[in-house]
């Protein structure tokens, strides 16, 4: 199993668009392609989506792979099928981090999601997210209000993971 992102953290970005990856994210991302040694620079895959995704996803090398994969197994010409290809292709990026462990975050991207001064980072397991740090602040909040209250205040979400056969 490929290892996972863990922690968020926020980060200035300069006027270049550069913003530094932190480095626990740079451990993985370098152990997640297969092409990466160590003084080569590490590849990611950067997924902007659509008029309505107002953060950035950022995948290792791996984890796009399984999820083109994934995509491969779908039926060809299917709607579903399309759907991911036009997001997971053609409303996404190949890029590398740089020898100073920074992202360059092409103006057209920072235009889409509103980055200005600031970006955040949070952990998806094999991939993470960057968003404005006030509009995570306002969607996230909103998102886990809307889901807690289906559960009572001492529910424990860990019960929601699907049992693991030990063996």
């Amino acid at each position: 199993m490929a290892r996972r992102f863990r922690g968020s953290e926020t980060f200035k970005v300069d006027t270049k668009g550069r913003v530094s990856i932190p480095a626990a994210f740079r451990r993985v991302i370098e152990a997640s392609d297969p092409d990466w040694v160590p003084g080569n620079r590490p590849n990611i895959v950067i997924v902007y989506g659509g008029d309505g995704q107002d953060w950035l996803e950022v995948y290792t090398m791996t984890a796009i792979d399984e999820i083109d994969q994934q995509i491969e197994d779908m039926q060809r010409g299917s709607p579903e099928r399309l759907w991911l290809e036009e997001l997971m292709h053609g409303q996404s990026l190949e890029t590398q981090i740089d020898e100073d462990g920074r992202l360059v975050l092409p103006q057209r991207l920072r235009e889409k999601i509103g980055l200005a001064n600031e970006a955040f980072f949070i952990s998806a397991g094999d991939y993470f997210k960057i968003w404005r740090p006030d509009t995570y602040q306002a969607k996230s909040g909103a998102r886990t209000r809307k889901l807690t209250e289906q559960y009572p205040d001492d529910f424990d979400p860990r019960s929601l993971l699907p049992a693991r056969s030990r063996g």
